[in-house]
């Protein structure tokens, strides 16, 4: 399974600089108060709350909120040991920008050494049940100890990312962690997103730059052409009804 790609990027991608008019400023800024309100209020009433960070445009903009506001909500991030270098570039740009130190989960050394020794260091490419195990091994169980003990978590999931997404919920019970799942951006649009980003001057992956709008772990993931879903990319070679990798699935 080849995960290089036709496409040439270009130094810039049209889909993250929207023009940014006053109607979009107002309607991000609006929405962004929206958001500190419903993190405030869940505060209050959850006292422990983490917000699951994954470094994508989105998550940025929760990045931004929850530290510019203060609000008490502990912030983590899954490091699966193959995120693109472009990805562990934004974790130290972040670091230094908030001037505050990330607290990353890591899988479970033995559960990759034995997949690896079984299946091969490629094995997602196989089918779907070794791509869904490689993806609970390096997200899922990791997930699991993060939440552990929390009373709610926060996403940067958008209702407009993919089909396996279109009725998100700003805010539901997620039955596999058994707690409160907050979802603020779930009415975002992507130009939204991205107007939130350049007005605030938030550090993102540059890889966004090269037509990858959604980005998880470098082998899994690859740029799109223009106008196909904004996950196409990842895990491209599967059917897009079913390219979830656990994390946002309740059982």
């Amino acid at each position: 399974m080849s995960t290089t790609s036709s496409l040439k990027p270009s130094a810039t991608n049209p889909a993250t600089r929207p023009e940014m008019t006053a109607s979009l400023i107002a309607n991000v800024d609006s929405k962004a108060e929206q958001i500190w309100h419903l993190l405030k209020d869940a505060c209050e009433a959850l006292p422990r709350i983490s917000f699951a960070n994954s470094f994508s445009a989105e998550d940025m903009v929760l990045t931004d909120i929850i530290l510019r506001k203060a609000l008490p909500i502990s912030l983590f991030s899954l490091d699966t040991g193959r995120l693109p270098v472009e990805t562990y570039d934004l974790m130290a740009r972040v670091e230094a920008h908030y001037q505050t130190k990330l607290t990353l989960y890591f899988p479970q050394h033995i559960s990759v050494e034995d997949y690896v020794k079984t299946h091969g260091i490629n094995a997602f490419y196989d089918s779907i049940d070794l791509r869904k195990a490689c993806c609970f091994m390096r997200k899922v169980e990791p997930l699991q100890r993060a939440l552990a003990g929390q009373d709610a978590w926060v996403t940067g999931m958008r209702a407009a990312q993919a089909s396996t997404r279109a009725s998100l919920p700003v805010r539901e019970y997620d039955e596999g962690n058994k707690l409160e799942k907050f979802n603020p951006l779930s009415d975002w649009t992507e130009q939204e997103v991205w107007a939130y980003v350049h007005k605030h001057t938030v550090p993102y992956n540059q890889l966004h730059e090269q037509f990858y709008p959604s980005i998880g772990c470098a082998p899994c993931t690859r740029p799109i052409a223009m106008g196909e879903d904004v996950r196409a990319g990842r895990w491209w070679w599967e059917d897009p009804l079913n390219k979830e990798c656990g994390l946002h699935v309740n059982k």
